[in-house]
């Protein structure tokens, strides 16, 4: 490890904190821009005569695009220079945010969001990286605590400044709120961070680029159309064909190739892989609860898009404040049982929803599943992400900052998908019985109803009002059994996924920090003494 004396020679260094909270501008765009677009769906549905699928295409082709990319802009800001690729995402994004405010027809739209997508992967694995080559020991383990908080929190309160600016102007708005805070964060960003890049320049690996890209689209395309169509839907099954043949050949290549721009070799290194799983298993469960949760606010519970939004922020705030005491939980365990707990209790999180969710929750009610879910998370990503970032040589930093984050977003597909799916199998199940009760429904209406929650509330209200309280009974009675059959399994998957993670995790995890040599090191921290405590 560095002492204190090298490390205040590092480019940066003394102004690592100032440039932290630049670094947490940057994240807090990418952030709010995954989710504040939600609540704006129905307004641009009429103001661009969108149809579900031309809606789908303009969530997706940001999410899509952004992970395809991951691994690609994870090894150029290696090579190029991490802080030149950030600030260049950041102007991008600039871009792209006025292209989309400005589109007058939904293909504009979806190309604008697909070069958000450019814009923000090329933002997000710098972020990591920048602080992994910044700080260092504990203080590495208190940044990326604050580094995952503030992103959690601009998930949250993505819904909440969407649904505030839908009220208070047009949905253009959605988009130019970004364009001051990418202002800030390229001015401070420009001026308080430091270069840096792998200073061993090996030949560019342009195959791997391609093939992770294509593979990693597929992939991403292939579960989102899952959560839609179901599994063995043949576009899903073909997605997937050509992701595992895709991938496959890119591990071959990469294995083989000696300037590999992922070596696979990381993947041999447990603490590397073991922490991998657990991110994508938090994020799994917290995006599969999300996508439930939110639907139970707004369609059974009838809140507008603002209090929705609000009734989200109280876990997403605790997260924010058990992230920060990250040291000093790892003062009492160390990170293997830190990440096993933190899983254990998302696990819990979701058990407790699957038996308390009905149609008559109460609000308080609904909140004690979500407070454990998301400090459970709180416990694990934190130590997990320190793991990941630690297992690699900072050389190396922004592809292991990439494989950090494209986990994040498989886990988070996976479990819309996954979790999705079963709900929804559940929920047409319950459905059967509507042609029987109501013969005069056409096989249109019987299809309406069936494609969604929203979609039974919007045939209900077409209908007389007996025929729509059937309708609603029944579709909100569904939703709510798939729901908790959905947490139901989400929560042994997570469960398990904690157990083979505790397995997994060696005791003294490998750490490799300044050299390419790896190194046994105990990360348990209870002996550290930290500043300012």
């Amino acid at each position: 490890m560095q002492t204190q004396a090298n490390a205040s020679e590092k480019p940066g260094y003394n102004t690592r904190w100032i440039g932290l909270v630049f670094i947490s501008v940057c994240v807090v765009v990418i952030a709010i821009d995954n989710t504040v677009l939600n609540v704006a769906l129905p307004t641009l549905s009429q103001a661009l005569n969108a149809s579900a699928s031309d809606l789908q295409w303009i969530v997706d082709a940001y999410v899509l695009v952004f992970a395809a990319l991951l691994l690609t802009t994870g090894t150029l800001s290696d090579r190029f220079g991490r802080k030149r690729m950030l600030l260049t995402g950041l102007v991008l994004f600039g871009v792209g945010s006025t292209g989309a405010a400005l589109a007058n027809s939904t293909l504009t739209l979806i190309l604008a969001r697909g070069f958000l997508g450019i814009a923000g992967a090329m933002v997000l694995p710098s972020t990591l990286s920048i602080i992994t080559t910044t700080f260092d020991g504990p203080e590495r383990l208190r940044a990326f605590s604050i580094w995952a908080s503030i992103f959690s929190l601009g998930f949250a309160v993505g819904p909440i400044i969407g649904g505030f600016l839908l009220q208070h102007g047009s949905w253009q708005l959605v988009f130019l709120v970004n364009l001051p805070v990418i202002a800030v964060a390229v001015i401070g960003g420009y001026r308080y961070l430091p270069e840096s890049r792998d200073p061993h320049q090996a030949k560019f690996d342009f195959l791997g680029i391609i093939l992770s890209a294509i593979g990693l689209f597929t992939l991403i395309y292939a579960i989102i159309e899952a959560g839609a169509r179901g599994w063995g839907d043949s576009t899903v099954l073909a997605g997937l064909a050509v992701a595992v043949v895709t991938l496959g050949i890119f591990a071959w290549w990469e294995n083989h190739n000696p300037n590999a721009m992922l070596p696979l070799s990381v993947f041999k290194n447990r603490s590397f892989t073991a922490a991998s799983l657990a991110v994508t298993l938090t994020v799994f469960a917290l995006a599969g609860t999300g996508f439930f949760v939110s639907q139970y606010y707004q369609t059974i519970r009838g809140y507008d898009t603002l209090t929705a939004g609000l009734a989200l922020l109280p876990p997403a705030l605790t997260f924010f404040f058990v992230s920060q005491q990250a040291v000093r939980i790892s003062k009492r365990f160390n990170a293997k049982q830190s990440i096993a707990l933190g899983i254990g209790m998302t696990s819990l999180g979701m058990l407790i929803m699957a038996l308390t969710f009905r149609l008559d929750t109460t609000y308080l009610e609904t909140m004690i599943g979500q407070m454990f879910t998301w400090i459970g998370m709180a416990v694990a990503i934190s130590p997990a992400t320190n793991v990941i970032m630690s297992s690699v040589p900072r050389d190396k930093a922004g592809v292991g900052s990439a494989v950090n984050d494209t986990t994040r977003e498989v886990g988070g597909a996976l479990g819309v998908a996954i979790l999705g799916a079963i709900m929804f199998a559940s929920y047409r199940a319950g459905l059967q019985q509507l042609g029987t009760l109501l013969p005069q429904l056409s096989p249109e209406m019987l299809q309406e109803v069936a494609s969604s929650i929203q979609g039974a509330h919007a045939i209900a209200a077409t209908l007389p009002a007996e025929a729509a309280r059937v309708i609603v009974e029944t579709a909100n009675t569904a939703f709510v059994t798939g729901t908790n059959q959905a947490m139901l399994i989400g929560a042994v998957i997570a469960g398990l996924g904690a157990i083979l993670v505790f397995v997994a995790l060696p005791a003294n995890l490998v750490i490799q920090d300044e050299t390419p040599e790896v190194e046994d090191i105990d990360i348990d921290v209870r002996s550290v003494a930290i500043a300012g405590d």
